[in-house]
């Protein structure tokens, strides 16, 4: 099935809670970026995001860190297409508060968030 992913770092201005801590609903954003390019790139339109099935926040993401969203189609109905998607933090910053700039490649990608959800595209705009 189709797959894409993008790479973000998150800025100062996605913190949204104390220590520079970025607001989950952030990653729910990634999600529908990611959604929006696989309707693009299957059905030549960006559809509707109808509903996410299950979400789940595993890990904090930080001001500075670097995301990598990832969804793909899973199910392709009629109109509807069955997505799964995963935010895996691949650069960690805030690891010495005596070094701010400060940052390190993660060894292992660590998953920072989990969806899956339900997109639609009308037949009429199915290409």
């Amino acid at each position: 099935m189709d797959e894409v992913k993008i790479r973000i770092r998150m800025s100062q201005s996605d913190a949204h809670y104390g220590g520079d801590l970025v607001d989950g609903a952030r990653m729910m954003s990634l999600f529908g970026d990611v959604a929006t390019e696989l309707l693009i790139r299957h059905d030549g339109d960006e559809g509707l995001f109808v509903a996410y099935d299950s979400v789940e926040f595993t890990a904090p993401v930080h001001a500075g860190d670097y995301i990598e969203a990832t969804g793909r189609i899973e199910r392709v109905g009629n109109t509807s297409r069955s997505m799964s998607f995963t935010a895996c933090k691949v650069i960690e910053a805030r690891i010495d508060p005596s070094r701010p700039s400060a940052a390190r490649v993660l060894e292992e990608p660590l998953v920072v968030a989990r969806a899956t959800g339900t997109c639609v595209v009308p037949k009429e705009r199915q290409r």
